[in-house]
């Protein structure tokens, strides 16, 4: 029995061993395809590092011209509210108006100094 079993497990043993060796050069295949995906990936990156700073940068000009025009939009606003305050003898509306001016060049300065010092940020 003992004899039996030991002869079967030896026959399982010689086919995995065949088996292994069938898979010996498809593993050595693999790692060469995961050679050249992997060359080829980096290949694609690195040209698209150029391609997203140019983006990058591009984004930021833009995030500042917007910043700009929400707050001239928001002094205009302000001016037209501090004119009425002072129009109508309106302490509150004197108030919000110039509150409103203020953070509208608060806004345009933003955009003017901070904005463009995001590029610093960014590795080149």
């Amino acid at each position: 029995m003992i004899s039996k079993l030991t002869a079967t497990l030896s026959r399982a043993a010689d086919a995995v061993s065949d088996k292994a060796a069938a898979y010996i050069p498809a593993s050595k295949a693999s790692k060469v395809a995961k050679m050249m995906v992997l060359a080829f990936t980096l290949m694609m990156v690195f040209p698209m590092q150029a391609q997203a700073a140019a983006f990058i940068t591009e984004a930021i000009d833009i995030l500042g011209v917007v910043i700009i025009a929400i707050g001239g939009g928001l002094g205009i606003w302000g001016v037209v509210n501090l004119l009425e305050g002072y129009g109508n003898d309106n302490p509150g509306a004197k108030s919000q108006g110039i509150k409103q001016l203020m953070a509208g060049l608060g806004l345009i300065l933003l955009g003017l100094l901070a904005i463009p010092q995001l590029e610093t940020l960014l590795p080149t």
